[in-house]
């Protein structure tokens, strides 16, 4: 039983883990295909309508084993899929179009500190402002912050790269680039926080609506009605919707399948079983992995402003990680016996308390 239950606690690490790397191998496909002339708004049309093919019979088959759907809650998962699909997808595919993977996992280490100011904000997350756990998260969060503008706003020079001073012709180019790489930086920004939107409302949803897949299958299915209509807004050549058997094909298959299926299923349960914060949190992993392969891959180049930002970003996710981790095992030891054993043959409460 104790190597059971410990299995049981990992599990929801490891699945986020893994959701990060797949995430990673999302926006470098996307780069790549989008690097073919294919265009964004397109992208994620397909993407959500294949996925909401995919999970169309969870909708159909598992419709008696569910909770009743409202229309209240049709009117918030439209909400949820216009801020964390329609919106987030297309800055995140945008701002990937004029910068890079890395530059997308860098800045999506904004996504802890914008959350935990939500969590805080709409009282998922108690702050106080006399403890020096709560003093931590906050200057944890101002320095994640500091390190996302300095990514954005400075790229620096190649490492690795060879300079010389007889040649000035690219300057032109340099400046292009750069100007590329702060759009880009603000659609990921923006986009940043929209997830981080998305997933606090997600779990405000989930407890009204324990069901996970459900859930999913209602948001993509939104998503691509509403982002079929920005497409055809955004995107007025109609050879952009005819699609090549190459990478873009390949590109929108392990979207839908891999983006939203797996990982947006695996998320929710996540953010079901352990909160918005514990989601958030897992960012980081996603720095060494999308460098990695943007290097292999796109033969993109690492620049001295994101190794500064990336490294600026995760000292101040580790000290909000410490503080939590601190508050957790603070509350874990004010709580009475009578309510652990309680806890332990009450699975509701138990899942309030994890909330």
């Amino acid at each position: 039983m104790g190597v059971k239950s410990v299995l049981l606690n990992l599990l929801p690490f490891a699945a986020m883990v893994m959701v990060e790397c797949l995430d990673v191998g999302l926006t470098t496909l996307s780069k790549a295909a989008m690097s073919k002339g294919m265009s964004q708004f397109v992208f994620v049309v397909y993407s959500n309508a294949l996925a909401t093919l995919i999970l169309l019979p969870s909708l159909i088959f598992y419709r008696t084993k569910r909770p009743p759907v409202t229309f209240s809650l049709l009117c918030k998962f439209f909400l949820l899929s216009l801020v964390g699909i329609t919106l987030m997808q297309n800055c995140v595919f945008t701002g990937v179009s004029y910068s890079s993977p890395t530059l997308a996992s860098a800045m999506g280490q904004l996504i802890p500190a914008f959350t935990f100011l939500l969590a805080v904000i709409f009282r998922m997350e108690k702050l106080d402002w006399r403890s020096s756990r709560s003093q931590i998260k906050i200057m944890g969060t101002l320095v994640s912050v500091s390190g996302a503008l300095t990514i954005t706003l400075y790229k620096g020079p190649a490492i690795g790269a060879i300079t010389t001073q007889s040649n000035p012709e690219p300057i032109p180019s340099i400046m292009s680039t750069t100007n590329s790489w702060v759009i880009g930086g603000l659609f990921l920004v923006t986009a940043d926080l929209c997830v981080s939107i998305f997933t606090t409302f997600q779990a405000a949803i989930l407890k009204e609506y324990p069901s996970e897949m459900a859930v999913v299958s209602f948001l993509c299915l939104f998503g691509t009605i509403q982002s079929s209509i920005v497409s055809l807004i955004a995107e007025p050549n109609p050879n952009a919707w005819k699609l090549k058997p190459d990478i873009e094909l390949i590109s929108i298959i392990y979207s839908a399948v891999v983006g939203s299926v797996v990982t947006f299923g695996v998320a929710a349960w996540c953010i079901h079983k352990k909160g918005p914060v514990f989601v958030a949190i897992f960012k980081p992993v996603g720095i060494a992995t999308a460098a990695f392969l943007g290097v292999i891959f796109l033969g993109d180049t690492l620049h001295v402003g994101s190794i500064v930002g990336a490294i600026i970003i995760v000292a101040g996710f580790y000290g909000v990680i410490w503080a939590q981790s601190q508050e957790d095992e603070h509350s874990k030891v004010n709580i009475p016996r009578n309510l652990q054993s309680l806890s332990q043959k009450t699975p509701l409460l138990e899942s309030h308390m994890n909330a």
